[in-house]
């Protein structure tokens, strides 16, 4: 009886292993997914602003971390972390730092996997990596006793809301959602992003099935593509994006499948969106948020798509309410 169930499980396992790998190489990468409609001007813009500082925090596996700083200019003011949404880098909130120099320590993170951070680019080396990065970011550069506040936008919202349901969630006292992604059927999200994305749904399920098995030889897989757009990528700038993610750096650049749980242990948070947001609806997060926590403050602008939230004078006016004075 014993051999007979574990032939059938070994038979069970051989032909979800089959119909994965069908999966997984039926839908692979594309040489041009196309431009997306979003306007990246004011990300690539840099221009004159704050002096914001390279940092190097080492990493509990011995790589370098990176990360822009603009100091505080009060003892008391706190650490605020900044984590940029996917395909490029922290360099993305250099015009929000400049509008709140000196009110907090601002730290504008370059994930692991992409410009500026450790390589390769578009992976990672398991999911949950970037947690764990967050975490030493924050343990090397927090002052004793300094309230926390983890910022992102759009994956990088994602990833705070991800931070918050994890083993780390105690080290942050307040959250900043920019048009945070929360996963791509939730009611916020567009198809695809609003075209940003285009999404290896094939090889997503297939690889999907054997991590369900524990099988991870294939994480390092790329399942998304960005629709990054031509002059950004034909200009001084195009270096910095990172077109494509691996499953896990993918995986981790978001919050878990049961992503209202993770939404339920955010600490105390703002969230921003703009009403023109191209990714997302802007006036859906509240609704649904506000059904598995009371711990948020929604703000829709008007007159805003998705990148022009982080430098609205509307997101710079709130965060200066909350951050207190310089």
């Amino acid at each position: 009886m014993l051999g007979r169930i574990l032939g059938f499980a070994a038979t069970s396992v051989g032909i979800t292993g089959a119909i994965a790998a069908g999966l997984i190489l039926s839908d692979r990468p594309v040489a041009h997914v196309g431009n997306s409609a979003m306007d990246f001007s004011g990300v690539t813009d840099v221009g004159a602003g704050a002096e914001m500082v390279l940092v190097s925090v080492p990493a509990r596996d011995g790589a370098t971390l990176s990360a822009w700083h603009v100091p505080a200019k009060r003892a008391d003011a706190p650490l605020l972390v900044l984590v940029h949404g996917s395909a490029w880098h922290g360099g993305q909130f250099r015009h929000l730092a400049t509008q709140l120099e000196g009110r907090a320590d601002i730290v504008a993170v370059n994930l692991r996997g992409h410009w500026n951070g450790p390589e390769p680019r578009g992976d990672i080396a398991y999911t949950g990596q970037l947690e764990d990065d967050l975490a030493d970011v924050i343990l090397a550069l927090q002052k004793p006793d300094q309230t926390v506040i983890l910022g992102g936008h759009s994956s990088g919202g994602g990833l705070v809301v991800r931070f918050a349901g994890g083993a780390h969630r105690d080290m942050i006292d307040q959250a900043i959602l920019m048009a945070p992604f929360l996963k791509y059927d939730a009611p916020t999200t567009r198809k695809n992003s609003g075209g940003w994305a285009r999404v290896m749904t094939r090889r997503i399920i297939g690889l999907s099935m054997l991590n369900a098995f524990g099988l991870k030889m294939f994480d390092h897989l790329p399942v998304i593509q960005f629709a990054m757009p031509d002059h950004i990528l034909q200009g001084p700038h195009g270096h910095e994006a990172t077109l494509m993610y691996s499953w896990r750096l993918n995986t981790s650049f978001a919050p878990r499948r049961a992503y209202l749980e993770d939404v339920a242990a955010l600490p105390d948070f703002t969230l921003l969106a703009g009403r023109d947001d191209e990714s997302f609806f802007a006036d859906r997060y509240e609704p649904v948020m506000s059904d598995v926590t009371s711990k948020g403050q929604y703000h829709v602008i008007d007159g805003v798509g998705h990148l022009g939230i982080v430098d609205a004078p509307e997101t710079v006016t709130l965060l200066k309410g909350l951050l207190g004075h310089d």
